[in-house]
């Protein structure tokens, strides 16, 4: 196994020493796409082995919703190699340049990262993003996609490579581990330092913890998406109850859903039994404080202190009241984890307090945290969303793929 692994490695570090043109980078992408056309029926194919495979595994429904493809989310991945093609090549740029007083040239030029591990769960549409990302930025990847999506995976990598040779590419740019051995994810981790250069985990809670707990190697990725939508005193009440409606219920198991709302108390009399009952009769599970279990007349639960910190990934929502939005952030950075935050209100100076006194990656005014998505940003797609203090941060699309280096022109410069 181990030697499998590093073989894999070794692979990638070498496609990465030639330096690939944009030119043949969009050649190789519009390759793919039309591979992927000419490939639907085989695709669904392999993708309904992995559905059985799954229901015989009893996994849980939000792990199988994702797994499954059909025409309109094969539509949707092919979407994303075009918009893909349509971006600029985000290496070679320069960012910055200046000159010293002494007459050095300096330039602050962006360079791929290197090799990229992911490590991930379920949705196949990450295998055909990621790869397209990850090539078009210059960047190596190896994929360890989750054995409930093998077949899945296997053929869309198999493409990708595919269209990589058809343009006389070093197919290593794209790798993909064809074993369900879970110990290979703990090896990848802690003995590949000199093969990967940064991991980037995506799945549940789980899955990226342990990729925390073991990894030597640096993470780009979030942990947990407890998300809030904040609705203030002086929110348009349609327009707070057609928002949270498409933050909470558009799709539960991502995550950019709304986990928790909050009230301001002044508009809880008001607002709170049209905004919940829109939920509620949509299927949605309330989980109310003292104050909206007072007033609202639907089925509430009463909420208790983990529920602030719960991401349900599911039609439950968290429900509180706060006595202003100073009280509204002080909530969302203690209980939140740094994903996505959104406040609805008309008041301009309110909405410019709470974006900038969020610590959220991502920080929203009068729309629905579910737009917390590469593909809706315009990066084309994402190889996910990035918590981290440092950066990148946010979602991680194209041009969150590259580092940069420093180029320092002299004429026979020598240091004092």
């Amino acid at each position: 196994m181990s030697k499998y692994i590093k073989i894999i490695g070794k692979k990638a570090r070498k496609a990465i020493e030639i330096k690939i043109d944009s030119k043949t980078k969009n050649k190789v992408l519009k390759s793919f796409l039309s591979f992927l056309k000419k490939n639907k029926k085989k695709i669904l194919q392999q993708n309904k082995k992995d559905i059985k495979f799954a229901q015989k595994k009893k996994l849980k429904s939000n792990l199988i919703d994702r797994l499954i493809l059909n025409s309109k989310k094969l539509e949707s991945i092919k979407k994303s190699v075009s918009d893909i093609i349509k971006l600029g090549d985000p290496v070679d740029k320069i960012l910055e340049k200046w000159k010293r007083p002494n007459g050095l040239n300096i330039k602050k030029v962006s360079t791929p990262i290197g090799v990229i591990g992911v490590i991930y769960e379920s949705r196949p549409n990450v295998t055909s993003d990621i790869s397209s990302l990850c090539f078009k930025s210059g960047n190596a990847v190896i994929l360890r996609g989750g054995s409930e999506a093998l077949n899945t995976n296997k053929i869309l990598t198999s493409l990708f490579r595919k269209a990589l040779i058809a343009n006389k590419v070093n197919p290593d740019f794209v790798q993909f581990i064809n074993n369900r051995n879970r110990k290979i994810v703990d090896f990848i981790l802690a003995k590949m330092t000199n093969e990967i250069d940064v991991i980037i985990p995506r799945g549940g809670k789980s899955l990226v913890k342990r990729v925390q707990a073991i990894s030597k190697l640096p993470i780009i990725g979030h942990l947990e998406g407890i998300c809030h939508t904040y609705i203030d005193k002086d929110a348009d009440l349609k327009m707070a109850t057609k928002v949270l409606h498409n933050a909470k219920l558009r799709n539960t198991s991502i995550c950019g859903a709304t986990e928790t709302v909050l009230f301001h108390k002044k508009i809880v009399k008001k607002f709170c039994n049209i905004v919940l009952k829109n939920l509620q009769n949509n299927g949605c599970k309330i989980k109310g404080d003292n104050l909206l279990r007072k007033f609202f007349k639907g089925k509430i639960y009463p909420a208790k202190d983990k529920d602030w910190s719960t991401e349900y990934l599911s039609a439950t929502i968290s429900a509180k009241s706060v006595n202003n939005c100073e009280e509204a952030i002080k909530h969302i950075n203690k209980y939140g984890t740094m994903h996505t935050e959104s406040i609805i209100t008309k008041n301009k100076k309110t909405a410019k307090k709470f974006i900038k006194n969020i610590n959220s990656s991502i920080v929203m005014h009068n729309t629905s945290t579910q737009f917390a998505d590469g593909g809706e940003f315009g990066f084309g797609g994402e190889v996910g969303i990035s918590t981290n203090s440092l950066p990148p941060r946010g979602p991680v699309g194209l041009k969150q793929l590259i580092s940069y280096k420093y180029e320092v022109h002299g004429s026979g410069h020598v240091r004092k």
